[in-house]
C-alpha cells in the first residue's frame, strides 16, 4: 500500500471547532436538562456538582478527542483503488476500485468555506450514500483529487459511463 497523505493542517482546527459547537448546541442543552431532573430526585447541589463534572469532561474530551482524530486520518490514491484510513478506537481502512467511482462531490460547510477546506465524498454504485469521504483537505488538493478520480474512473469504463 502507498504511504497515506495526511489532511491538511488547518483541518485540525476544523475538528475541534466541530468538537466546540456539538459541546455547545448539543452537550450543554443535554446536561442542564439532565441536572434539571437529577434536581427533582436529589438536591440541587447534587445537580450542580454532577453537571459541573461531566461538563467539565466533556470539555476536556472536546479539546482532545479531535486531535485524535486528526491524526488517525489518511488517503491514498493508487493506481486503481482510493485508499482512506480513519478512526480513533477502531481503524478502519477503506479501498474503493477507481473503476466502480459514480461520481464525486465537493461539500464545503460554512466552517470549511472560512477555512478554505473540502470535503471530497466519493460514491460507486451501492446508493447508500458516500462510500468515501476524505474531510479536511485544501481546496486546491481536494479539486484535484476529484478530477483525477472521475477522470480514472472514465478511463477504466471505456469513456462513455456517464461520471
Amino acid at each position: 500500500m502507498t504511504a497515506l497523505l495526511p489532511l491538511a493542517p488547518r483541518a485540525r482546527l476544523l475538528f475541534h471547532l466541530r468538537a466546540l459547537a456539538s459541546l455547545g448546541f448539543l452537550w450543554l442543552p443535554l446536561v442542564l436538562a439532565l441536572s434539571g431532573v437529577v434536581t427533582v430526585i436529589w438536591s440541587p447541589l447534587v445537580a450542580g456538582g454532577l453537571a459541573s463534572a461531566l461538563l467539565f469532561a466533556l470539555f476536556v474530551l472536546a479539546l482532545w478527542w479531535p486531535s485524535l482524530q486528526f491524526s488517525r486520518w489518511g488517503y491514498a490514491l493508487e493506481e486503481d483503488r482510493l485508499v482512506v484510513s480513519r478512526g480513533v478506537l477502531t481503524l478502519r481502512i477503506t479501498a474503493i476500485p477507481v473503476g466502480r467511482v459514480q461520481h464525486v462531490d465537493l461539500h464545503q460547510g460554512p466552517l470549511e468555506q472560512w477555512l478554505r477546506l473540502a470535503q471530497v465524498q466519493v460514491y460507486t454504485a451501492s446508493g447508500l450514500g458516500a462510500d468515501g469521504v476524505i474531510p479536511g483537505l485544501d481546496l486546491a488538493v481536494a479539486e484535484r483529487l476529484r478530477d483525477e478520480l472521475v477522470a480514472r474512473a472514465h478511463l477504466q469504463e471505456g469513456g462513455d459511463d456517464g461520471v
